[in-house]
Formats: structure tokens, sequence, C-alpha cells
């Protein structure tokens, strides 16, 4: 399994950002308040999220968890709802501001952040039938961070035990078990948590895999 070095991905999420933003300039009021795929939020709300961790400092951030009685779900809407009071067009200013940021969660490598803008991008795009912004290829690196034991701090929280999982467009496999054939990014919104994409999935393991998602 790939071993991830600290900085490997930051070009690669500075093109992702550019090319989510590039997306968002396109977008009709109507789409802005769109649902995405991420709890309540609209995708007005999710590019809001997406701006969040490179403007808020740690003792900012203990504050507002410290108001939210130590609710980091809280905090998380909190902080996002302050951004989101901003006019889209300004959202998609501040995204291709912030893309060369290397702002990551305290004891992640830029794997993390990758993983995020891949998944959040599609949080947005999939109700709105996009497609994904920018390559493939950055999806196998994602799918690796997302079945390590580290990503279940804060991105997962069930380890993928008695499942290959198969990537059908991108070098990726990983696990042993019942087969899940599904191109990338179905099978890492599905390890995400999110059902949009489950009926991608194929091979004698994908009802298991899509236990995994929440309606």
């Amino acid at each position: 399994m790939l071993a991830f070095d600290a900085v490997q991905h930051w070009d690669t999420i500075a093109a992702q950002r550019r090319a989510l933003a590039d997306q968002l300039d396109a977008l009709s009021a109507e789409q802005w308040s769109t649902q995405s795929l991420c709890g309540a939020w609209t995708v007005h709300d999710m590019t809001a999220h997406l701006i969040v961790p490179h403007e808020i400092s740690i003792p900012r951030f203990l504050v507002m968890l410290a108001a939210a009685r130590g609710s980091f779900e809280r905090t998380n809407v909190a902080m996002t709802a302050r951004v989101a009071t901003r006019p889209s067009a300004q959202l998609v200013a501040d995204l291709r501001r912030f893309a060369e940021s290397r702002a990551k969660p305290p004891g992640f490598g830029s794997e993390a952040p990758l993983t995020e803008i891949l998944v959040h991008g599609q949080d947005i795009g999939l109700p709105l039938g996009l497609p994904a912004a920018g390559p493939l290829e950055p999806w196998a690196d994602a799918l690796t961070f997302l079945v390590s034991p580290k990503a279940r701090r804060g991105f997962m929280s069930r380890p993928v035990t008695g499942m290959r999982l198969v990537a059908l467009d991108v070098d990726f496999t990983y696990g042993s078990g019942e087969e899940v054939f599904a191109p990338a990014v179905a099978l890492a919104m599905t390890l995400m948590g999110r059902s949009a994409l489950v009926h991608d999935l194929d091979g004698p393991g994908a009802a298991k895999l899509a236990g995994f998602a929440r309606s």
C-alpha cells in the first residue's frame, strides 16, 4: 500500500480546487440552492464548508468548540454557517484564493485534504449531474487513504473487512474476500457513507459495501 509523503498531493489538491471553482462559476441561483449529499447543507453551504479550514484559527476553533459544549458536529455547523453568509460568487473566489493552501487536520498529511476536496466536490456535483472535477487518477490515493486505519479518525468509522475492492477506472485494489467492482468515485463515496452511487457497485460483495452508505 502507498506510503504517503507529507507534501506529495498539494499540486493535485490545488488543481482540484480550481477545477471545482470552474464548475461552480457556471451554476445558476437554483443550482446553488440544491441540497448537497452532506446532511441538510445546500451546494452553497457545502462550498462554504470547504473554505472554513483555511480561515479558522486553532484558538477560534477551541472557543467555538467550547460554546458547542464539545460537539465537533455542532462546531462544524456553526463555522460553516458563518462563512455561508457570503454571496456565492465570493465563495468561489475564496476557493480559488485558497487553492494553494496547505491547511490540514492535525496528525494528517496531504491525503486528508485531498480526500476532502474530492468527496465534497462530489457532494456538490452528483446532485447537480456534474462530472467529477479534474482527472480520475487522484481518486486512487483517496481510496488508499480511506481504507487505512488512519482514516477512521474523523473520516470513517468502520473498517473494510471481508471484501476485495477493485476500481474499474484507476489503479486501486484492496483487501480480500467478496469482490466489489465499481468506478473509483462510487467506491469512495460509498465508503464515506453516501448512497448516491451504490447502484454502480457490482460483484458478490456489493451489498455488503452498500451497507456503509446511509440513506
